[in-house]
């Protein structure tokens, strides 16, 4: 079949503007082919090539002592001390989700793992940050049982625990779910792998899974919003298969070993097209590669479909060619393709032979480092109006409004179909703040954590940004952990739109500070823009995934007991602006996102980590306020809890740097003490005893809330 001709609407269809079709003249100096269009789509989409974001990214903290690779590669990796390191990464994958919830979802799942395993790690955790719409939406229902099913499909399936997330529900995410997937593996530092490639005439293999139709053109379809033409895009999303990844990751992780690997990228995105050109590019090297070579599973397939499918399971690797035999003989054990594709050439040109024919011949290194790179016009997001008045309210109606939304109401129906104690080492399950893994066959713990209230980042970009990062950081303080480093998801709409660029810029610039602030760089990310639908943006959404480093004896696991003091740590102001009662109970997101204390986040951080021996139970106060916080300890401990208070802003208000201690009194004198020698904020606000949740005399019995808090969701969506 002959290709098309290249047409206006031909190229508008590839998601390239007119300037962009004139740069390709200019660098090629002729008409590009089919298949050549097609690879500079794939090379110059927004998924690929960040280039509304690549002049902000730039000004975020990336490096530290403890980084060992920060951002562009496959993931980041920090050193966690004894010749180990963790490596992580979040990725999105929220369009392929939207159009085929189970497949996209697993997908997303499937990509991550690959990311850290490229890197020569054993995954060893997984989370998962989603977003849909309002739970009354006709579309929302199917969406979540897709989603959470095509998680824990290809998770469980591939054995790794997912010990941690988020999940939220919102009307602006009806038109544009999010799935937000994250991975972390351990290597020894001195077996990290890298995917530049390096050595001319070296054999390029491919690995894993043959190669279809699935996926063709879905890093194209990623960078652009949807309309009432959604359903034409079904056949741009992947399919997985977890059984053929675990085999990949058994047969990488033993290839590896033997030193055949001089670099190696995973087939995500824009599959055999990014991985030859990322890895080409990073070692300043040519990339041949001859298609008859690739194991394909589909007939008569054209250049075009194999150099733009997104089949899942595949690596791309450069080959140590006296090692070949051994190389081959791992994959064939494991039963995976095993086929050398093309070589590294001395010329910076991109060639894909293809039945005799020239498909394709491009400068390669014009496709990756010199894509187009915009400064997007923004405009600052407006100051938020004052917060209008917000009556009193009965504490119970308050905290029944919140624990009976799908928002705060117990999640265990969705992360029960997710395996969390397969490799026997997870600490703690998903529910109840960060999640934790022991590192095997050592004292050490890492714990987990993903974090975005994104009704702050819309009231106030430069505050929530601070905020998501903030949070995270008391997410793994309150376990006793050390925060070390964090990976971002960055969901928006319409870069081109100056308002929603404004949003990004404001996240970025508040993210970038209290990574600073905090000793939390961001080692590797992703951006997820042109989530819109019919013109109707999410939220912006910016996901902060943080990983702390602990002893295991030092953790702080336990739960309140009959008789612990309940103490806060940190400043209590009231503030009720964007809060989740005021969204629950009224039905209103009005005001600005509370304001971040970057050296009160810090300092009182630090006193937790210093006083821990003090500290029988620990969580952070964020959506929800105290009285959240509360009832969910105690609720999860099976005791009542009194707090000394009813006014509704000491309650519910979401004043940050703040932490709830339970402990008891001997431990609380100790503490004040101590508080009081640190110059921070400590007061005692009521105690843990009995079968009734009271605060100020407002009171209901514990099993009664408990009963609607666990059921809240399941009723909704089982």
């Amino acid at each position: 079949m002959a290709d098309p001709a290249i047409t206006d609407e031909l190229i508008a269809a590839h998601g390239l503007s007119a300037d962009e079709y004139a740069r390709i003249l200019d660098i090629i100096g002729r008409a590009p082919s089919f298949t050549e269009l097609g690879i500079f789509s794939a090379m110059w989409n927004e998924h690929c090539s960040y280039k509304s974001s690549k002049k902000w990214l730039r000004t975020l903290p990336t490096d530290g002592p403890q980084v060992i690779c920060g951002p562009g590669e496959n993931a980041g990796i920090v050193d966690i001390g004894d010749g180990q390191a963790v490596v992580f990464k979040m990725e999105s994958h929220n369009h392929p989700s939207y159009i085929e919830p189970y497949q996209g979802a697993a997908t997303g799942v499937g990509g991550i793992l690959r990311d850290v395993f490229t890197m020569g790690a054993r995954p060893i955790a997984a989370m998962n940050a989603l977003s849909f719409g309002s739970p009354d939406h006709p579309k929302t229902r199917q969406l979540v049982h897709g989603v959470v099913e095509g998680i824990g499909g290809y998770g469980n399936c591939f054995g790794v625990p997912t010990v941690g997330g988020e999940i939220r529900f919102h009307s602006a995410y009806n038109g544009n779910c999010l799935v937000n997937a994250f991975a972390a593996g351990l290597v020894d530092t001195d077996k990290i792998f890298y995917s530049a490639a390096s050595g001319v005439g070296m054999p390029v293999v491919y690995l894993g899974a043959k190669t279809g139709r699935d996926g063709v053109g879905g890093a194209t379809m990623a960078s652009a919003e949807f309309d009432d033409t959604i359903e034409e895009k079904r056949p741009t999303v992947q399919v997985g298969d977890p059984f053929t990844e675990k085999r990949l990751l058994e047969a990488c992780l033993e290839l590896m070993a033997t030193g055949a690997v001089i670099s190696i990228q995973d087939m995500g995105a824009a599959g055999l097209t990014c991985s030859a050109v990322e890895m080409g590019d990073k070692g300043g090297l040519g990339v041949k590669l001859e298609l008859d070579r690739v194991p394909v599973r589909e007939e008569a397939m054209s250049a075009y479909e194999m150099m733009l499918s997104e089949s899942q399971e595949r690596m791309l690797m450069v080959l140590n060619p006296d090692l070949e035999a051994e190389a081959k003989a791992v994959f064939e054990k494991w039963d995976l393709d095993f086929a050398i594709v093309g070589e590294t050439i001395e010329e910076d040109r991109f060639l894909i032979l293809h039945g005799n024919e020239v498909k394709a011949d491009l400068p390669l290194s014009k496709l990756a480092s010199t894509a187009p790179e915009y400064d997007r016009p923004w405009v600052e997001t407006p100051p938020a109006a004052e917060l209008a008045a917000v009556p009193e309210i009965d504490p119970m109606d308050g905290l029944k409004a919140l624990i009976t939304s799908p928002n705060y109401a117990a999640k265990q129906w969705v992360y029960e179909q997710y395996d969390s104690m397969v490799m026997a080492d997870t600490i703690r399950n998903p529910g109840l703040g960060a999640g934790i893994v022991r590192v095997h066959g050592t004292e050490k713990a890492l714990a987990f954590t993903s974090d975005v209230t994104p009704r702050y980042v819309k009231a106030n970009p430069v505050e929530g940004g601070k905020q998501a990062v903030a949070e995270a950081y008391r997410n793994l303080t309150a376990m006793g952990a050390l925060p070390l480093a964090t990976t971002d998801n960055l969901n928006f709409g319409n870069p081109e739109k100056p308002e929603i660029m404004g949003q990004f810029v404001g996240a970025i610039k508040g993210i970038g500070a209290a990574c600073a602030a905090l000793d939390m760089p961001i080692v590797s990310g992703n951006v997820s823009l042109y989530n819109e639908t019919d013109g109707q943006a999410i939220l912006p959404t910016p996901t902060i995934g943080a990983v702390g480093l602990i002893k295991q004896d030092e953790l702080i696991l336990a739960l309140p007991r009959e008789g612990h003091l309940a103490l806060v740590l940190g400043e209590t102001h009231g503030h009720l602006g964007q809060s989740a009662l005021l969204a629950e109970a009224f039905g209103r997101e009005d005001g600005d996102a509370p304001s971040v204390d970057l050296e009160a986040e810090k300092k009182n951080g630090n006193f937790i980590r210093a006083n821990r021996d003090w500290v029988d139970c620990c969580t952070d106060l964020s959506d929800g306020g105290l009285a959240l916080a509360a009832f969910e300890l105690a609720e999860a401990a099976g005791v009542g809890v009194t707090l000394d208070t009813s006014d509704t802003a000491t309650l519910f208000g979401e004043d940050q740097a703040r932490y709830l201690i339970t402990c008891s009194f001997d431990k609380a004198e100790a503490l004040m003490v101590a508080a009081g020698q640190a110059g921070v904020t400590l007061e005692t606000v009521g105690r843990f005893g009995g079968e009734m949740v009271s605060f100020g005399g407002s009171a209901a019995p514990l099993s009664e809330l408990a009963a609607l808090y666990r059921g809240a969701f399941a009723d909704q969506f089982a």
